[in-house]
């Protein structure tokens, strides 16, 4: 159901739970969408894909399916920080519109995250716990934040922004699957993709910064098991995801290798390195 803001401009009735849920739908659906168009484009015009093992093909459309989901986030996080609206003018309970679109459609793609790693751990026998745990502190806090909607989604779009990286992190991955690992875009992406993980970790202290200068307000209008996923979240992105991860890439710049693979070799020269790896596959 739409009616109209102060600007005469259509407005949805995102108090409705039969809205909420249809945008969370949407979500997941956009982004499943978005795995198989990966795949599909992947197979008719990529030899290096096609010369991957399933497991990393996987991998590879996840990669591009976060990457498209990074753009959204970033524009939804500078959004919250430039912007005069009501998300940023009341940090503890100022929403909008725009902020509840990303707020569920990101639960969507965060609930296609959590069904794809399990669905791959099943099949590939496998199970990365830090990564589940990742997953799972991303689907329960904006789940938590659907459900507990007095809360502001100023610090919800904020940690969207979190998601600066994952672009880069996509094409360089993607680029030393095909053997570039050695030439100048892939070095200057990884360049990049560092600083992007720099300003995750300043980012997060920005967070603190805003929950110190609101505490009272957050004990007062944020529910208790909100206030705990989001600050043990928090807790884990600030001491061991974000310096984890910033040192590993910082690590792959020097001596690139697939350190989600078994730290494997990149392959080399392009072409060539495409010839070696499918080999090695066989």
């Amino acid at each position: 159901m739409s009616s109209e803001n102060q600007a005469g401009q259509p407005s949805m009735d995102y108090s409705s739970w039969d809205l909420r849920l249809q945008v969370i739908g949407l979500g997941f659906v956009f982004y499943t969408a978005v795995f198989v168009a990966s795949h599909l484009v992947s197979v008719a015009l990529c030899q290096t894909y096609r010369s991957l093992l399933a497991r990393e093909k996987v991998f590879w459309n996840l990669a591009a399916t976060r990457a498209a989901f990074g753009v959204q986030s970033v524009v939804a996080g500078l959004r919250a920080l430039t912007e005069d609206s009501a998300v940023s003018r009341d940090r503890v309970r100022g929403q909008e519109d725009w902020s509840w679109f990303n707020l569920l459609t990101a639960t969507g793609f965060f609930m296609f995250e959590n069904v794809a790693l399990h669905m791959s751990s099943v099949a590939f026998r496998s199970f990365d716990l830090p990564l589940a745990v990742h997953h799972f502190f991303a689907l329960s806090g904006f789940a938590g934040a659907v459900v507990w909607d007095s809360l502001g989604h100023f610090l919800p779009m904020v940690t969207l922004l979190l998601e600066m990286s994952t672009p880069f992190t996509c094409v360089s991955w993607m680029l030393l699957k095909a053997g570039w690992a050695q030439s100048l875009f892939w070095r200057a992406n990884q360049w990049v993709m560092i600083h992007m993980f720099h300003c995750r970790m300043v980012l997060t202290y920005f967070m603190w910064w805003v929950t110190w200068c609101h505490w009272d307000e957050i004990n007062v209008h944020v529910s208790l098991p909100q206030r705990l996923l989001f600050f043990s979240g928090l807790a884990l992105l600030t001491v061991l995801i974000n310096p984890l991860w910033t040192h590993k890439k910082t690590m792959q710049l020097l001596n690139p290798v697939d350190w989600n693979f078994g730290n494997k070799p990149a392959p080399q020269n392009g072409p060539a390195g495409e010839v070696e790896h499918k080999a090695h596959a066989d």
